[in-house]
């Protein structure tokens, strides 16, 4: 009998903000890997999400939202953007059933204009109704060159087999590129960063969690437990008054939230400290982005 060749690649999950590449990340690998809310931009980074079995290993890459960057961080997420571009074997396009590109726009030019295979994928479809997923479909059919048009519901799993099947057959042959038990290409003190700031964009509103950036500057693993401590940085200090709270209950609230999901993360028992400081700008300052590892 003879065996499956070996396929590998990097496949990269793209589109505006809100379109549900998280959610459908996470439900490709079968983790949670990225964080997930209803606000748009809450990814900031390229996450890869690794996915192996004995014939096959495939690395997904959660990339942020599409967006017309208007400040140092969003030029820094657009580089993590157009990188996951330039690697890619398969390309994952999620849109859903309301967001619109206008026929000219750069990102579907750039598309039509690549080799790679492209799988176009329409999010969201249980909020479908009538014709409305199918119009849809046929719109992009006219505007974009892909290989496969599936509709999906990242939330609900729907069609999730599809687009794995899908992004099979695309693989090229190739070794694994990572070690098969590996998850991810991030350390851990990245998703518990992550995990902090997710409850900071569920906590507060307006400006505020776009205002924050999460660091876990101590993290010690025991047997039983493990500490760390998060700085939350802020570019004003009013922000910083909303973040802490009356009494230090509004941040209180958010380490409580944020143990309980490290603790489900790690599978161990967590003890968090939290602490707010001021970093005027931060956004706009490439020094500082690189600080907090927006590194290209």
């Amino acid at each position: 009998m003879t065996k499956n060749p070996h396929k590998a690649g990097f496949v990269s999950i793209i589109g505006k903000p809100n379109v549900g590449k998280s959610t459908l990340m996470n439900a490709m690998v079968g983790e949670r890997l990225s964080i997930i809310t209803s606000k748009a931009q809450t990814t900031r980074h390229r996450i890869m999400g690794i996915m192996s079995a004995e014939d096959f290993q495939i690395v997904y890459s959660d990339t942020p939202g599409i967006l017309d960057p208007q400040y140092e961080l969003q030029k820094s997420m657009m580089r993590f953007v157009n990188n996951s571009l330039e690697d890619a074997d398969v390309i994952l396009f999620v849109n859903d059933l309301y967001e619109q590109f206008e026929k000219d726009d750069p990102i579907l030019e750039r598309l039509n204009r690549s080799n790679v295979p492209i799988i176009f994928l329409l999010n969201k479809v249980d909020l479908s109704k009538g014709t409305q997923a199918n119009d849809k479909i046929e719109y992009w059919k006219s505007v974009l060159k892909a290989k496969k048009y599936l509709t999906v519901s990242a939330l609900n799993k729907t069609n999730v087999e599809k687009v794995f099947a899908s992004i099979l057959e695309s693989l090229p042959e190739h070794p694994p590129y990572f070690p098969k038990d590996e998850l991810t290409d991030k350390p851990e003190r990245f998703f518990a960063s992550e995990i902090v700031r997710e409850k900071l964009f569920l906590n507060y509103k307006k400006e505020v969690p776009y205002s924050c950036e999460v660091v876990i500057t101590e993290f010690h693993e025991e047997e039983k437990i493990i500490r760390m401590r998060a700085e939350i940085f802020v570019e004003r200090k009013s922000q910083k008054g909303i973040i802490i709270g009356k009494e230090g209950q509004a941040l209180k609230k958010v380490g409580i939230e944020a143990r309980e999901e490290l603790e489900k993360f790690f599978a161990k028992q967590v003890y968090l400290e939290t602490f707010v400081k001021v970093e005027p700008d931060w956004r706009k300052k490439e020094l500082k982005l690189k600080r907090f590892g927006y590194n290209h």
